[in-house]
């Protein structure tokens, strides 16, 4: 039995990347359709399609650089397109990490995060939500526990996805007397290849705050993000729903 109900179209945006590749194979282990949307991940966007149709799944791959606004609207019109006309899920994923002091950023630096972290999160989910009109569906923001928490560094970063989980909140008021639910997904840290050796102290005091032992893994972030894309979450939306682990529950002073 699957959690996600028959007949699901999703587009997981920036899904050439570890994050959203683990979304977007549980969305499909879950019998959805997914559009697997990718700026330069070409290569493993298409490793994904491969492994989804080889499962007996459907997949297909969309470029686009979300940054541009019009590119937004294309890659959901065509999702839905491919969907014959149907879109019944979309999570914002794409998203850029930069580390770069405050001190001598410029607005240029600035916008480059903001455009791809939030202002795509704004195009896509106008377009998604014009296409959920009739049918209702679900939207899921990927933010971070640096929305509430920043790091050293993520000034640009921090700030972006604190504003990911406001604008959720705000999609949700407005977007649900159509059926549309918008709720956000703040991660802790994700494992990926070669975290460990280029982050080592960050990794070790992760380790150590963690509550259950271990840094997250893509397919953590994935089990929320259908979650709240199923029925089992109909009466969920505007939410911001932490997946780190239990690093937030951790004591501080």
């Amino acid at each position: 039995m699957t959690t996600l109900a028959a007949g699901q179209v999703a587009l997981i945006t920036g899904a050439g990347g570890g994050l959203g590749r683990g979304i977007a194979l549980r969305f499909a282990q879950e019998g959805a359709a997914v559009a697997l949307h990718c700026r330069t991940g070409v290569e493993v966007a298409r490793e994904v399609a491969v492994a989804v149709e080889a499962s007996g799944g459907r997949a297909v791959v969309l470029q686009a650089d979300l940054t541009v606004e019009d590119e937004c609207r294309r890659v959901v019109r065509e999702a839905a397109e491919w969907g014959e006309g149907r879109l019944t899920a979309l999570v914002n994923n794409a998203g850029v990490q930069p580390v770069q002091p405050l001190p001598g950023m410029t607005a240029a630096d600035w916008r480059a995060v903001v455009d791809t972290n939030l202002t795509s999160v704004f195009a896509c989910t106008q377009a998604a939500a014009e296409v959920m009109r009739e049918r209702g569906g679900t939207i899921t923001h990927i933010a971070s526990v640096e929305a509430a928490t920043p790091a050293e560094g993520h000034a640009h970063y921090a700030a972006s996805k604190a504003a990911v989980v406001l604008h959720a909140r705000a999609a949700a008021r407005e977007y649900g007397p159509y059926g549309i639910r918008v709720n956000s997904v703040s991660p802790g840290l994700i494992e990926r290849e070669g975290l460990a050796e280029a982050w080592p102290e960050g990794v070790r005091r992760w380790r150590e705050a963690v509550a259950v032992g271990r840094l997250g893994r893509p397919e953590d972030v994935g089990d929320a993000c259908v979650f709240l894309a199923s029925p089992l979450a109909s009466w969920i939306t505007g939410h911001d729903l932490v997946v780190d682990g239990g690093v937030s529950a951790r004591t501080t002073w």
